[in-house]
């Protein structure tokens, strides 16, 4: 989410235009309970605890909602009441919104992933914080943060320190995807506590690009508009969904969410035609229409046996722009590709 998030303005470097970023929308009480369809969410994550779902999304200190049945989503109280320390210091053009979480549970520990950054600038850095519960009624609640994973540098790394997201390989192997614009999507292993990387950053793989490889260092974000990875293994593939074209600007956006697939975690990921997301491949799983300006950043889960698909979207239905809560059924084709429920 290199060029996001909700609130202000912004040059885009290197980009021949200046995109306005549209006006933050009025956050609600800590305590109250909205539909979905007025839930305001960027970039959400979802996850279960004894029967109540979490979700964490980009805002001050990183949002938190809570529902027991997905429709019905109560406000909570953010996961830091001030931001990390060390974010200052990495990150001196810092804005106050932590962007894009990721949360995973392992080994007794809910891992909560966040990035820090400039706005349209890849001083970016990726961190974690750890919690025993996300039950904030409990007497253990409380988050802990240890620092930065992994920094992206201005004209020194050609990618973006942001959105993370955790997968592990078919042997239990954890990996972090994350990427924005610049030189596309990474992919890198971690340390087995998931604390840090088990690879040198400046090594770091690319599994998904809209200009291709083998370009020479790109130090610019470009036209490279390609974000958000999101690995989910379903039967023998991994499946690779991503975001592309552009977020944050309300009722112009055009966010649009595609898929590949692999046999192996680090790809090379393919669509259903052969085409690599090396090379601007890509099947498009969810894209704008009548109810939605633009639609992206996603994961995927199962719950219960159902798989679902989790974003945001700009509401068109009142002509706001809004970025709202989306989640959706997902289904899968014989041959083995994901297909949105349209109803659901």
């Amino acid at each position: 989410m290199t060029f996001r998030k909700l609130c202000l303005p912004l040059l885009l470097v290197s980009m021949p235009m200046l995109v306005m970023a549209q006006e933050r929308p009025d956050v609600p009480p800590v305590g109250v309970t909205l539909p979905i369809e007025m839930v305001v969410a960027h970039d959400p994550a979802l996850i279960r605890e004894s029967g109540v779902y979490y979700l964490f999304t980009t805002g001050p200190g990183i949002s938190v909602w809570t529902s027991e049945d997905m429709k019905n989503w109560t406000h909570k109280d953010s996961v830091f009441s001030a931001s990390p320390e060390w974010i200052s210091i990495d990150i001196p053009d810092f804005q106050g919104h932590l962007w894009a979480p990721d949360i995973v549970y392992y080994n007794g520990m809910y891992y909560l992933y966040y990035s820090a950054s400039a706005f349209g600038k890849n001083t970016s850095a990726i961190g974690v914080a750890c919690n025993v519960t996300l039950d904030s009624e409990r007497a253990d609640y409380k988050w802990v943060d240890h620092g930065k994973i992994v920094r992206s540098f201005p004209k020194v790394t050609d990618w973006n320190a942001i959105d993370p997201q955790i997968i592990e390989d078919n042997d239990g192997t954890p990996y972090m995807t994350f990427g924005s614009f610049w030189g596309g999507l990474k992919i890198a292993q971690m340390t087995e506590d998931r604390m840090a990387l088990a690879e040198h950053w400046k090594d770091l793989q690319t599994i998904a690009s809209r200009k291709g490889t083998g370009e020479g260092r790109i130090t610019t974000p470009g036209n490279n508009a390609i974000e958000a990875p999101f690995i989910f293994k379903h039967d023998n593939y991994f499946y690779l969904f991503a975001s592309i074209d552009y977020c944050c600007k309300g009722r112009d956006s055009n966010y649009k969410v595609i898929v590949g697939r692999s046999l192996s975690i680090r790809g090379p990921y393919l669509d259903s035609k052969g085409g690599s997301l090396l090379h601007g491949g890509g099947d498009i799983v969810m894209a704008p229409d009548e109810h939605w300006y633009g639609v992206g950043h996603n994961s995927v889960y199962t719950f219960d046996g159902v798989d679902y698909i989790v974003c945001h979207g700009y509401d068109a239905s009142d002509g706001s722009g809004t970025p709202r809560l989306i989640i959706k059924k997902l289904d899968w084709t014989e041959d083995g590709w994901p297909v949105v429920h349209s109803t659901e």
